[in-house]
């Protein structure tokens, strides 16, 4: 912040999570909220009680998930990271996914690779971007893909800004290429709100199974065998 003019920041230290939602005021609604929230972990007993009963649940991150949607003013926007489990978790996030899509245009969800926050978390992560106040219609889907000679990240190989150089190019004119991909809105409710969605310019390599396989070298074996 200092880096940025402000020398004496208004910053309170609590947990935004402990006030009832109720008890914001339009006023207190903002433009933009961009965020990296807690996740993996589960809040103490009584915080879920500040949200309304359908999204009560005792995990951060759909908590935050919950509270930003509901603090952005209408037209404002948000962009927040959030693991793979809330894409396709089902029961309470199945529900909280639904609310925002109902009341923000989810447009774009970046799919990070493996090891980002590494050595903190291997949990896989993804970019969430929206705009409050239109429903969603079509989500776009951008995998970010390794730097080249990459194989994962790590504290002294960590993800760069300039790695996105390619996203900032396809922002403003977006078409489907090899790490991109759209999804419309009837799709995602035919999947029950499971936003954990794969490149499918990526080919899939089908595994066979290892009795299936130990079975057709045995049948292989026997018809070698009745030839001598």
């Amino acid at each position: 912040m200092v880096l940025h003019g402000i020398d004496v920041p208004e910053a309170e230290h609590d947990n935004t999570l402990a006030r009832p939602l109720r008890d914001y005021s339009p006023q207190e609604r903002v433009d933009v909220i961009i965020t990296n929230p807690p996740f993996g972990g589960m809040e103490e007993d009584g915080i879920e009680d500040n949200f309304p009963a359908t999204f009560r649940t005792r995990e951060t991150a759909d908590l935050f998930l919950v509270l930003i949607a509901h603090l952005l003013k209408e037209g404002g926007r948000g962009a927040i990271v959030l693991p793979d489990g809330t894409l396709f978790g089902e029961g309470v996030k199945t529900r909280i996914k639904e609310k925002l899509l109902q009341d923000c245009n989810l447009h774009t969800i970046v799919r990070l690779p493996n090891g980002v926050f590494n050595p903190y978390t291997g949990i896989k992560t993804n970019l969430l971007f929206f705009t409050k106040g239109e429903p969603t219609e079509t989500i776009w889907y951008y995998e970010h893909p390794y730097p080249a000679g990459y194989k994962s990240y790590s504290k002294t190989k960590p993800i760069r800004f300039e790695e996105f150089a390619p996203e900032k190019e396809w922002w403003d004119n977006r078409e489907e290429n090899e790490f991109a991909w759209q999804v419309s809105i009837a799709d995602l409710k035919a999947n029950n709100y499971n936003l954990d969605i794969k490149n499918p310019h990526k080919v899939d390599v089908e595994h066979a199974d290892l009795d299936e396989m130990l079975a057709e070298h045995q049948k292989l074996m026997a018809e070698l065998a009745s030839l001598f």
